[in-house]
């Protein structure tokens, strides 16, 4: 049994690493007990997200969903049938972490099975929470901390990633027919959205590129004011996540039409310097 899970964990560790995600840099300096859980925890969130992604009919990834919906539960009550999910029981039995996150995370990937447009912010907010908010909730739980406003933190953080995310992958969802931009702002400054799919550049997209950088920027700044100084010390890994999307947003203003030409990314070594930057202040400062 200990050779199994000492795979599961590697099998975690370098998905985490291979999934092009920052997520893996801000771990990297958590003890190792947090570590192996959150890449645990990030295995199964990336799995149950790359369902909405799967070459499958819509009604066999809706079962698949349905399935993670169950062997989530399953895990809680300490009965997992997939290898994943039996390292996911041991984590939820030392981490509080509420199994509803899980279901909402469910319920987001689940609206990107039936619908690939929205129509205004507050439907795509509703969106962003689910699929990322909730992904920095159950972080959360995982780092500890004791101020409960930590949640308020993990929940505009969450946003402010995933808006980054829908600008960073613009042209690559236009492709699978996947508009994340409000369909509302899309006409208000007067960039169709068929223009996106052709990926064409304008003033107008320059305009809607700058008001979408901007609400981003808006949310890492919210996120940065509701995090409680007592619990910047072990919320360092969250600090780093958010520092190198935001430097991942700037690349974006600073690039702008190049999202709709080729993925915008920072490199790995800007990544880890962050991190190491981060994690020596947080042990000096915070």
């Amino acid at each position: 049994m200990g050779v199994q899970v000492t795979d599961l964990e590697r099998y975690c560790r370098e998905l985490t690493r291979r999934s092009r995600t920052n997520f893996y840099y801000a771990f990297l300096f958590l003890p190792r007990v947090k570590r192996e859980a959150l890449f645990s925890v990030y295995g199964i969130c990336r799995k149950i997200d790359d369902v909405a992604d799967e070459a499958a009919p819509e009604g066999g990834r809706a079962d698949a969903l349905r399935e993670w919906r169950l062997e989530i539960e399953r895990a809680y009550a300490g009965q997992p049938i997939q290898p994943l999910t039996a390292k996911l029981a041991e984590v939820v039995r030392h981490f509080p972490i509420p199994r509803a996150y899980f279901d909402e995370l469910i319920a987001g990937v689940e609206m990107d099975l039936k619908q690939s447009r929205y129509a205004t912010f507050d439907e795509l907010y509703r969106y962003c929470y689910r699929v990322a908010s909730v992904v920095g909730l159950i972080c959360i739980e995982i780092f500890g901390y004791r101020n409960p406003r930590t949640r308020e933190y993990a929940v505009s953080l969450g946003v402010a990633l995933q808006l980054t995310n829908i600008l960073r992958d613009l042209r690559a969802d236009a492709l699978r027919d996947r508009v994340y931009l409000p369909q509302e702002e899309l006409e208000r400054f007067g960039y169709p959205e068929e223009a996106l799919l052709r990926g064409e550049t304008s003033e107008a997209f320059h305009r809607l590129l700058a008001f979408q950088c901007a609400r981003a920027r808006e949310y890492f700044s919210r996120a940065a004011t509701q995090l409680p100084r007592e619990d910047r010390r072990t919320l360092f890994a969250g600090e780093i996540m958010g520092a190198i999307y935001y430097r991942l947003l700037r690349r974006i203003e600073r690039g702008g039409d190049l999202v709709l030409r080729t993925a915008v990314a920072v490199p790995r070594a800007e990544k880890l310097l962050i991190a190491l930057r981060l994690w020596l202040w947080s042990r000096l400062f915070w």
